[in-house]
């Protein structure tokens, strides 16, 4: 099997939801270390124009998004398994509260307090990710305040999940609920432990996030940018697995975009080649590396057929 390779940064909370998922299921990998803001030149040939962080490069087969990246990893690795089929579902429940509530006070409240730790421009880039104009050091200073009382709150939630003395997030096996709920507590710590204060009071989260770190990461080895990208050069795509459409879906060789549908939305183009319940698959021609196939999670993202373009 072709290898693994993660392209990511040392802070970023989503690739460290990653990372445990390669230690969880004893993986060896690649690393490859990009820039946290843009431009990303040695990224972009990959995925097309896609920004955020990590992708997961297999062969010529890109891979965004950390839900689509778990599920393909479990798919390719069943074992240990992420989803057990007895709390799969609230596991996906449980995700979607820590990834769309839970950590995006956080990430404010958390960034805001640590300014000096930070890459310059880091903030910046994170304002034009949501269309936003750059924060001035006042509007930081007022979302940091606003955001404190949430993150409190449901601090005191994640603590309340343990009161009947599960050991996991879901219930007695790990599930990808603990690394969803595990990545944006770990945002507290990334860089600095000056709001360490915050989680010390929380005998079970920090019980519980101890048993996370105890994970690790699998065995990675370094690769620099370049030689991945003549990896992906080098290789050709996978066969797209058989589609599983619905009648309004866009047809299979349409020449399509697709963008995530909450912040980061620069778009991707390509030929629509696979599409089911879970993933959507664009195949690009790249001029540096030839044909790459980029895959997104199907919720989350929008694709729309462009108007008048016809597939190669």
């Amino acid at each position: 099997m072709t290898e693994l390779i993660m392209h990511h940064y040392d802070f970023s909370n989503y690739s460290e939801k990653v990372r445990l998922t390669l230690g969880f299921k004893g993986l060896v990998w690649r690393s490859v270390i990009i820039p946290p803001i843009a431009p990303k030149p040695l990224l972009t040939p990959l995925t097309g124009g896609y920004r955020r962080t990590p992708v997961l490069q297999i062969g010529a087969d890109i891979y965004c998004d950390t839900s689509l990246i778990l599920r393909e990893l479990e798919r390719r690795f069943p074992t240990p398994t992420l989803f057990p089929p007895a709390l799969s579902t609230i596991a996906d429940a449980i995700t979607y509260w820590a990834e769309n509530r839970l950590f995006r006070p956080i990430s404010l409240y958390v960034s805001g307090s640590n300014l000096e730790h930070l890459p310059e421009g880091l903030q910046a880039d994170r304002s034009v990710m949501r269309g936003l104009p750059p924060p001035s050091a006042e509007a930081m200073a007022r979302a940091v305040r606003r955001n404190a009382p949430l993150v409190r709150v449901q601090l005191r939630q994640v603590e309340a999940i343990f009161a009947d003395g599960r050991t996991w997030i879901a219930g007695d096996v790990m599930t990808a609920a603990d690394l969803a709920v595990y990545h944006a507590l770990w945002f507290f710590t990334a860089r600095t432990d000056l709001l360490q204060p915050e989680i010390a009071p929380f005998e079970c989260i920090n019980e519980w996030m101890g048993r996370m770190r105890a994970i690790g990461h699998g065995e990675p080895t370094p690769l620099s940018a370049t030689e991945a990208l003549d990896i992906a050069a080098d290789a050709t795509p996978e066969a797209p697995r058989r589609s599983q459409r619905f009648d309004e879906d866009v047809e299979l060789g349409t020449v399509a975009r697709i963008r995530a549908d909450d912040y980061g939305r620069d778009a991707v183009e390509g030929e629509l080649i696979f599409l089911d319940s879970n993933e959507i698959v664009l195949r690009r021609d790249d001029p540096q590396l030839g044909e790459v196939a980029v895959h997104f999670p199907r919720l989350g993202y929008d694709l729309r057929p462009i108007s008048g373009a016809a597939a190669s």
